[in-house]
């Protein structure tokens, strides 16, 4: 059994002109919840589409699970949970579960998947269509667990949801992932919601990779100083810096404490914002 899930080397993916992901170097180290996390554009979906073989590389290659997606198509221990959650409207949650069985004729737990509904408080006859986005979601987590996953991909799975459904779908994966081990890989732009989740980060910014680690290690290594803004250090750690009247706030990766300016570790927050707001100039930070 091989230590990573999904391994990347020199991956490129191409829109006519525009590039998505550029020479991107990746290993999601099995057992991890990972968040992948950047800006608009900065690659997220297209890295999620390449693992599944909904898309072919560019350029370099991609390897989920020991096998090669754009040849293969989607591994069969893998599992997507994209953020539109396609499921048929007019299909009665039983139906969509008999669906789901015969979809994925082989890995389907049915018992697994019909727990998770009734956890859910679900009835059968209910329609999908007739559900709030959080219970409609509760079914399509239902499904994508029910293929009894080792890695789990999941694409914005919580972006439409209100506070305390969000709150709910989380708590359902976060249980699972506890009780199966399996690995996770999730993009979001809801920081919240991934820094409560992930003890891995990956960070994309312009198709490629900024930051990659365990988050408790990439936290230790930075520090967030505040000072004066006149006179501010030169440091080959700085990341980013912005001022606000007199006063400097500088997000650096290791280096010695500066003189004159208080020193803290960053939240999740700064550490990511703090990478997005960089320079274009700024070096990838990858770790």
């Amino acid at each position: 059994m091989t230590e990573h899930v999904l391994r990347t080397v020199g991956l490129g993916k191409s829109y006519r002109r525009r590039r998505a992901l550029d020479g991107l170097d990746l290993e999601l180290p099995r057992g991890k919840i990972a968040a992948l996390v950047g800006p608009n554009g900065a690659g997220k979906t297209t890295l999620l589409m390449l693992a599944t073989g909904l898309l072919a590389p560019t350029a370099g290659t991609i390897e989920v699970l020991g096998t090669n997606p754009a040849h293969s198509g989607m591994p069969a221990g893998l599992s997507f949970l994209a953020q539109g959650k396609p499921l048929y409207p007019r299909f009665t949650v039983a139906e969509m579960l008999r669906a789901a069985a015969t979809l994925n004729a082989g890995t389907w737990d049915a018992a697994y998947a019909a727990r998770l509904v009734a956890a859910a408080e679900l009835a059968d006859d209910q329609r999908i269509g007739d559900l709030s986005a959080g219970q409609r979601a509760r079914v399509a987590v239902a499904i994508a667990l029910g293929r009894r996953p080792e890695l789990l991909l999941l694409d914005e799975p919580l972006a439409e949801l209100d506070p305390l459904a969000r709150t709910r779908v989380l708590g359902t994966l976060l249980a699972e992932v506890t009780e199966t081990g399996m690995t996770v890989l999730m993009s979001s732009h809801i920081l919240t919601e991934v820094e409560d989740a992930a003890d891995h980060l990956f960070l994309l910014r312009d198709g490629r990779l900024q930051l990659d680690g365990d988050l408790p290690i990439l936290l230790d290594e930075h520090r967030v100083l505040v000072g004066p803004a006149t006179d501010a250090p030169t440091d080959p750690g700085v990341v980013h810096a912005s001022t606000s009247g007199r006063q400097l706030t500088t997000l650096v990766r290791g280096g010695d404490k500066w003189v004159g300016f208080d020193s803290a570790r960053p939240t999740f927050d700064q550490l990511v914002l703090g990478y997005i707001q960089a320079p274009a100039t700024t070096p990838a930070g990858v770790a």
